[in-house]
This record gives structure tokens, sequence and C-alpha cells, in this order.
């Protein structure tokens, strides 16, 4: 235990709340008279970094990049100018199947139930003009972002989360939070162990059922993310259509159920976990497979599973 470095009062507390439009659970190792506290400040970062991203909120940094798309360059803050640097170099990596201009089909796909006809190839074609990481431009002097075309916008659906629980992460463990879990529905970003000395467990969803665990493994100060084509979709015509779309065709992806991914912090295995998703079985693990300290498990259409190498299957916890 003194090992560890935490007190013989230390113990894990835990907070559900929904944030970001998720549900988010804080886990934290911290002493009873101080778990209120430590609680609150891990939610207050999350609500900072959604008040930051989010493209729903008009007083948003992101939302001022977008709405000032084709007209000027919008000055950010070096947080938000950071995180849209490093979604392009990952942008490079995928070769286009990670894109945070990818909002431009928000209008075309809706998931809310109220879809009920297939976009017309003139519609998915006019978006998709409008989807290209390469034409962002960033002034690195200024600090600004631009979007030449008006009509062009930004996203952080598919690493806001993932960035959200690192920042909070970080922020606690600059308090002394020794350990923890920040789980935002499903994407966990871990540190440290559990106060007997034990590591973290994340189970692995089974496509087939959500609420089943087809396999658990060991977290060691790292972060797990999970697209699943059951997360968010819409059914037309008999057929599934999921929430994970290409940006480069502006259609779901077909032929994969789930995409877990694991990498050193959430902002790489979000967006790593909707990229792999989208890249296919063979260029996505080939990709991950290159990347130091990550490693993906993939449940195809007929849930067979394929990984890359050197994943250590865990036993479920009893």
């Amino acid at each position: 235990m003194q090992s560890l470095g935490f007190s013989q009062e230390a113990k894990i507390v835990t907070r559900t709340s929904k944030l970001m439009g998720s549900r988010f659970e804080i886990t934290l190792v911290t002493v009873q008279e101080k778990a209120t506290l430590h609680l609150d400040t891990a939610q207050k970062e999350i609500e900072r970094i959604e008040r930051l991203i989010s493209s729903w909120d008009p007083n948003s940094e992101t939302s001022q990049i977008n709405r000032n798309a084709g007209i000027r360059p919008v000055k950010v803050s070096l947080e938000l100018f950071g995180l849209i640097e490093r979604c392009i170099q990952i942008s490079k990596i995928t070769q286009g199947a990670f894109d945070i201009s990818y909002a431009a089909l928000d209008p075309v796909w809706v998931f809310d139930g109220s879809m009920k006809t297939l976009p017309s190839p003139e519609q998915l074609q006019a978006s998709v003009a409008y989807i290209n990481y390469k034409e962002i431009q960033l002034d690195a002097i200024n600090n600004t972002v631009f979007l030449p075309k008006k009509g062009m916008k930004i996203g952080f659906g598919a690493v806001g989360k993932g960035y959200a629980a690192d920042a909070t992460k970080k922020h606690l463990q600059s308090m002394g939070i020794k350990a923890g879990i920040i789980n935002a529905s499903g994407d966990l970003t871990t540190w440290g162990k559990k106060p007997d000395g034990t590591d973290w467990q994340v189970g692995i969803s089974n496509p087939e059922n959500p609420s089943k665990v087809f396999s658990w493994f060991p977290v060691k100060d790292a972060a797990v993310a999970t697209s699943g084509n059951y997360e968010k979709y819409v059914t037309l015509n008999g057929k599934r259509y999921s929430h994970i779309i290409d940006p480069r065709s502006g259609m779901p992806v077909l032929g994969i159920k789930s995409v877990t991914v694991f990498a050193p912090n959430g902002e790489l295995a979000d967006a790593f976990a909707t990229a792999v998703f989208i890249m296919g079985i063979d260029v996505g693990i080939n990709t991950i497979s290159q990347l130091p300290g990550m490693l993906c498990i993939i449940v195809d259409a007929t849930n067979k599973i394929h990984h890359s190498p050197n994943i250590q299957w865990a036993t479920p916890e009893k």
C-alpha cells in the first residue's frame, strides 16, 4: 500500500454525470473528506473542455471557426490550436479516414429517429466537397484557424471525449490524485492502480449484446476507446447504417461491428478507434501495428475477431 503512495484512508469513489452529451463515470482513489472536491474538479474540467470544443455551443471557439468559414481566420487559444494541429497529424497518418472537417456531413445523416430516406448521391457529393483536412489553414504565429470555404465545418465528435478525459486526468494528477479512471461512455483513460495494488481492468463489449463483456484486459496508465455500429444508427429499407461515416465518401462504414483501440492517451485511442473502423481490417491493423504503444481489436460483421500482434487476452474478473 505504501509503495503506491496511498494513505491508509484512500478509497475508490465514483460519480456518474451526463457531460458532453454522454455518460461520464469519474472514478478516483482519494480520501473520503476530499472526494466531493476532487469529483467536482473533474466534472468542471470536462465542462470546460466542452465549452471549448462544442460545435453546438454558439459561444465556443469551435463555433466561431465554423461561423467564419470562407470569411476570416479566427484567433483561438493555444489549447484548441494544439488539438487541431494534432488532429491534422492523425488525418495524415490515416490518409483522411479521420478528418475533423467531417462535420459538413452533420445535416446529411441524422441519427435521432427523424431520418426516413437515404441521402441522394447529389447531397453526399455536395457535402463531401467541403471535407478536406488539407484545406484547414493554421497560422502558428498568430494562433489563428481558417476554413477557406463557406460551408466547411470542424467537429470533435471522434476525439473530444478522449481529449476531455486526458485533460481531466492531467488536472487531477496536478492536484495529487495518484489513481483513477475517466470513463466517457466506455472510452477510458486510466492512471495509477487500485488501492490494493491491482491494475484497473476494462471489459470489451460484445457487439451482439453490448451489456455483455467478451474479454477483460488490464490497463496500466493508458487509454481504451471503442467505436461500434451498435451505438448510434438508422435503419432504412431494412438495412442498418451506423454513425461511423467515411469522410471521403460520405457513407457509413459496413463490414465491421466494433473497433477497440488501446493507446497511451485518450485522444489517440478515441481518434484511432474511429479511423481504424473506416480504414478497414487489414489497413487498420497494419497502421496500428506501426504506432508505438498502440493495439487494436476488431470484430467484423460475421463476429470474427481480428487483432494486432501482441494482444494479451485476460480472463474475466471474479
